[in-house]
């Protein structure tokens, strides 16, 4: 705020801060010092605004609404409805007004008036506003304030980095027919995984085809630059690069007409869905006929991000898997998307309609006794159907471990509906972006990894593929990754019935990182040689989860309890007679000890169903809520 003399009525201007310039400015003479850019801008005004007078000086930043609505279905040409999106973005609606905390009132007050907000989207901040400037800081020469240097390692089958030449090309399609390669970044290198495969399609002179599905890539990307040079190889190459990538969508742009300058045939996208999926086929003539090698994967085809992101990648040449893929590719060249797929699952035409089906059959299976467990990672929980099943899963007895990074829409820990959930979260070094699915399945366990959350947008609303893991190798290496992070004591938090997360702390146990856990697995395996991707260390985990199928009968016998003294005082109840009875007394039609290896506890509902606990607080609330 300002005035041309003490008198006049002050007026309100803007100074923004110049983009194409550093935020953080170094001061002269002093090592790793600096200075905010707005902080320099506010001592030198005097320069700027000569004569004035300046009785004001506060800092604020505007944040836009990133969704500008289009109708797809009558846009000419999606290039340019989405060219015009990214100019419309400067424009659109003012969702959140940061201010510094001490921002006068008539300040605030035009800010609010000339933005069109409220109170509900104003947020004062103390210190600077915006810290994305200050990843920079990280490249500072400061090993005294950062944790140890990780350096990807190579996937101990796929060997030490290598050119692509005739025997590397050969090697990588031999070694992947030979067995399913599960990678895991950034533990393993994305370099000698996905971008080798890459390379080695663009270079194998048997290779006919390759076809990838691009959602976000770097911008000196070398996975496009390979699918050039196999284009350049005389190899058939067909690119899907999703232009509505949010945030992306510039860098995209320029992705497909480079593409499209080198003759490669490339999709843009589907009307009214999103290609999320991340997956990559290659066709090759071999002595037996045509081989079809898949990546299936949960991360983006990105060299940066996979430094930093965790995620899974299956390399697989399960041929059901790569005519499903095949169907996949056709549909962005095509009309539609095929509803038959022999093993993936695939949104938005069967994904959801699996899931569902493999919830209710844990709930069945637990009614039954059955061994029934559902152990998920996802980065998003908030389909409210899918939560929906989950409880009712909860309900029949079904042990349920959720490790949900970001929103999640279920409460657990509420008696009598999701007493047999616990939802965990995961924040370390590394950000947490891999979906990993296990369904115990009365002891004929199904493992799933892919692309996709348990968001209605996933679930509706986007193209994703979800590979199943069948081999017991890499199985194994998906326990590991599961149930060490389940006694994560470092990194993880647990959801109360409140929503609210409480961290896990380690005490006097020994402190356990999931993190450091497999990047101490992953550099074992690369010291050991070839062999499997990581080196799991049984004593870190129960292997309660299932890797092979197994048979386990359970009756209804009853037993009796047999140590009365553990009794506390809320499981008792005043019989006729005045003396004290067991909640397991009073209702003793009601409840039995099951013979199994999962559950301790059954309880026969009014309805005539049965629910099954592992622990006797379960069963003793299951049998006030029912009886009480």
């Amino acid at each position: 705020m300002l005035s041309s003399n003490g008198g006049d009525e002050p007026t309100f201007t803007r100074i923004k801060i110049p983009p194409n310039q550093p935020r953080l400015i170094s001061v002269s003479g002093e090592a790793d010092r600096y200075v905010l850019i707005e902080d320099l801008i506010e001592r030198n005004l005097d320069l700027l605004l000569p004569d004035l007078d300046i009785r004001d000086v506060s800092k604020f930043k505007v944040t836009r609404n990133a969704e500008v609505r289009r109708n797809e279905e009558v846009a000419e040409d999606l290039v340019d409805m989405v060219e015009e999106v990214i100019e419309q973005r400067r424009f659109a609606t003012v969702v959140r007004l940061e201010v510094d905390a001490d921002m006068p009132d008539g300040s605030l007050a035009i800010l609010k008036d000339q933005l069109g907000v409220d109170d509900r989207e104003v947020f004062h901040r103390e210190g600077p506003i915006d810290f994305e400037d200050f990843f920079e800081l990280i490249d500072l020469d400061r090993p005294d304030l950062k944790p140890p240097a990780w350096s990807p390692k190579p996937h101990p089958r796929l060997g030490s980095l290598a050119s692509d030449t005739r025997d590397e090309t050969k090697s990588i399609f031999d070694e992947i027919k030979h067995g399913d390669i599960l990678a895991h970044h950034p533990y393993h290198s994305f370099e000698g995984t996905v971008q080798r495969f890459l390379n080695a399609a663009a270079t194998d002179p048997d290779v006919l085809a390759v076809k990838a599905a691009i959602y976000r890539t770097a911008s000196d990307s070398k996975v496009i630059q390979s699918l050039i040079n196999a284009a350049d190889n005389g190899k058939q190459v067909a690119v899907m690069v999703e232009l509505k990538a949010r945030f992306d969508e510039k860098n995209n742009l320029e992705w497909v007409r480079q593409l499209e300058e080198e003759g490669i045939h490339v999709a843009y996208g589907t009307v009214g869905l999103k290609t999320h999926t991340k997956t990559a086929l290659v066709v090759r003539q071999e002595e037996d006929g045509v081989q079809l090698y898949s990546h299936i994967g949960t991360g983006n085809y990105h060299s940066g991000t996979a430094k930093g992101y965790s995620d899974l990648g299956l390399l697989t040449a399960d041929r059901d898997i790569g005519f499903d893929l095949t169907k996949v590719f056709n549909f962005f060249t095509g009309p539609t998307l095929d509803d038959r797929f022999r093993k993936l699952l695939i949104a938005p035409v069967t994904m959801r309609e699996r899931f569902t089906e493999m919830v209710r059959r844990e709930a069945e299976h637990a009614r039954a006794g059955q061994r029934a467990r559902i152990v998920v990672k996802i980065n998003g929980l908030e389909d409210p159907s899918m939560v929906e099943e989950l409880y009712r899963a909860s309900m029949a007895g079904v042990e349920i471990d959720l490790i949900v990074r970001d929103i999640c829409r279920l409460r657990p820990g509420i008696g009598g509906l999701s007493e047999n959930i616990t939802v965990h979260s995961i924040v370390g070094r590394f950000l947490e972006h891999a979906r990993i699915f296990y369904f115990e399945n009365g002891g004929s366990p199904e493992w799933y990894i892919g692309s996709a959350d348990w968001m209605t947008r996933n679930l509706d609303y986007r193209v994703e593929a979800v590979a199943p893991v069948e081999d017991t190798q890499l199985r194994e290496q998906l326990r590991f990754i599961l149930e060490a992070s389940l006694t994560d004591n470092r990194r993880r938090w647990v959801m109360q019935s409140d929503g609210t997360y409480e961290a896990v702390s380690s005490d006097d146990d020994p402190v356990r990182d999931i993190q450091e856990i497999l990047m101490t697995a992953t550099e074992a395996a690369f010291d050991n040689g070839y062999g499997p991707g990581m080196i799991v260390d049984t004593d870190l985990i129960e292997e309660t989860l299932l890797v092979e199928d197994v048979t386990e009968s359970e009756t209804d016998a009853r037993s009796e309890v047999s140590d009365e003294a553990d009794l506390d005082a809320d499981e008792k109840q005043t019989h006729s007679d005045g003396g004290d009875l067991s909640v397991f007394d009073v209702y003793s039609d009601h409840w039995y000890r099951p013979d199994s290896e999962t559950y301790d506890w059954a309880v026969r509902t009014a309805e005539g169903d049965r629910r099954y606990f592992k622990t006797r607080e379960g069963a003793q609330n299951r049998l006030q809520t029912e009886y009480k």
